[in-house]
């Protein structure tokens, strides 16, 4: 029998490195499925549908809101972005160990709906270090930084909400870490009824 997948959410900075962590994580390992939002906004030059989001009209977002279809949703900017249900049940049936890299706001929710979902936040060896990081993409001038690292200030609150904190600092380090952090929920009693039933009926037989 195919053990089923666990549910994870990783959050964190903007510059925190996530994304590429992600990146990474999925490259060395075949058992993750990165799970892709649903989103009303229109498509960027490159993205395609079922690739980096599930683009949709604002009428079929709102019909999977109205049938309890997303796990999560949230209006941003006048677009709404969420994660479909049947993507992460589907995935996780297959015994994938399905991700969710989503904000603090998502991930709370989520955790609300499925208790057992792991939250783990990246973040920075330092306040100082994520400063730089986002000085070091050069795609942001001062002010968008500033307002980067005031939200980071905000997010920072809900750090211990979350089940597990993971220092990225070096690269290889934090795949490690988060695999294993993951691949050890698989070892929790709830995940395995099926082997301690059995263990118990396999002893009385030979108690007798």
């Amino acid at each position: 029998m195919k053990q089923q997948g666990i549910l994870a959410v990783v959050s964190g900075f903007s510059g925190a490195g996530k994304g590429t962590l992600m990146k990474a994580l999925l490259e060395k390992y075949d058992n993750y499925a990165l799970s892709i939002s649903a989103t009303t906004r229109k498509p960027r030059e490159g993205e395609v549908h079922g690739r980096e989001y599930f683009f949709m009209s604002v009428d079929e977002f709102e019909a999977l809101i109205a049938n309890d279809q997303l796990i999560e949703h949230a209006k941003y900017v006048s677009n709404y972005y969420g994660t479909p249900r049947s993507y992460v049940e589907e995935k996780m049936a297959e015994g994938k160990d399905v991700i969710l890299e989503i904000e603090i706001q998502g991930a709370l929710k989520v955790k609300e709906k499925f208790p057992e979902t792991l939250l783990i936040f990246v973040v920075p060896p330092s306040a100082e270090e994520l400063k730089k990081r986002l000085i070091g993409r050069g795609t942001e001038t001062m002010e968008v930084i500033e307002q980067r690292m005031n939200r980071a200030t905000e997010e920072a609150e809900a750090m211990d909400a979350y089940d597990y904190i993971l220092v990225n600092d070096d690269l290889n380090k934090a795949v490690e870490s988060l695999h294993n952090l993951i691949q050890s929920q698989h070892m929790q009693a709830r995940c395995n009824a099926e082997l301690i039933k059995t263990m118990k009926e396999e002893l009385a037989a030979i108690v007798g």
